[in-house]
């Protein structure tokens, strides 16, 4: 199943799609649901509406971010192998944790805004993105994907020079606009193995980021497992698992982004972001 948010009519719906590849907002199939969490709750009556080649729906809809008022968005520092080794670092002891705050998403063809007043590093990351399904906590690693709903594709756009700086990640990573996330978000049960997942980037056409969601240092499992241990999820908080190789400051020399450039972000399966890159307004 995939459950995207669709601009409409009357604002923004939440929206499955049935099997004849149509659209279906949840208000048309008699549910309602305003919040990722609510979609969550929801989400087995909309696998039981929508079956086989139902007719009618949305053909080609305006998808916005599926991701609206999460208690937490979590994300991963230098969690690929092939990401420490084009920078030369050592593997963490523990995972690298920090958190991304919500007011950065943005939706999967939305403007990412560069303002050179606060950076002129500006980096991209693709990632592999999961929805906790669950309110769960001491999450056992052998039981923990089964508390993922689904997972979708994000870019953790970087601010390298705030970064260091600030000598931390909150600040940097959480501009406006620096979280683009979608197109929607995919099941659970249509991904047998987050490990084993394309993942990739492209600026202006040319591929820069090309690895497998087998690069991961600590994996989606021990994850979701480790922060579970001092932290309680709800449905609808998301967690970002880390890039891989290919990010702009680790080339020599460095190649950031600047206003023109376009984004293109893919995990298989799981659909492509496309962000432009602009000037922030003054």
């Amino acid at each position: 199943m995939r459950i995207a948010r669709i601009a409409g009519a009357s604002g923004p719906e939440f929206a499955v799609q049935g099997g004849a590849g149509s659209w279906f907002t949840v208000g048309s199939l008699g549910i309602t649901a305003a919040t990722t969490a609510e979609v969550v709750a929801a989400a087995g009556a909309l696998s039981a509406s929508v079956v086989g080649e139902r007719g009618g729906g949305v053909n080609d809809p305006q998808f916005l971010s599926p991701i609206v008022a999460p208690g937490k968005v979590i994300a991963l520092g230098l969690n690929y192998a092939d990401h420490m080794r084009e920078t030369s670092q050592e593997p963490p002891v523990s995972p690298r944790v920090f958190g991304k705050f919500s007011s950065s998403i943005i939706g999967p063809y939305d403007d990412i805004e560069v303002d050179d007043r606060l950076s002129r590093q500006v980096d991209y990351e693709t990632e592999l993105a999961v929805v906790i399904g669950k309110r769960a906590k001491h999450v056992a690693e052998a039981d923990a994907l089964s508390i993922v709903f689904g997972y979708l594709v994000c870019n953790d756009v970087s601010a390298r020079d705030a970064q260091k700086i600030d000598g931390q990640l909150d600040r940097s990573k959480s501009f406006d606009t620096f979280c683009p996330l979608g197109p929607w978000i995919t099941s659970a049960d249509n991904v047998p193995d987050p490990q084993a997942l394309g993942i990739r980037t492209w600026v202006n056409g040319e591929i820069r980021q090309d690895s497998s969601t087998s690069q991961m240092y600590f994996k989606t499992a021990y994850l979701i497992h480790y922060l579970s241990l001092g932290m309680t999820f709800e449905p609808g908080d998301v967690i970002l698992t880390g890039t891989p190789h290919g990010v702009g400051w680790a080339m020599k020399p460095p190649r950031f982004l600047v206003p023109g450039d376009v984004v293109e972000s893919e995990v298989e399966g799981l659909g492509r972001l496309r962000n432009r890159v602009v000037a922030a307004p003054r």
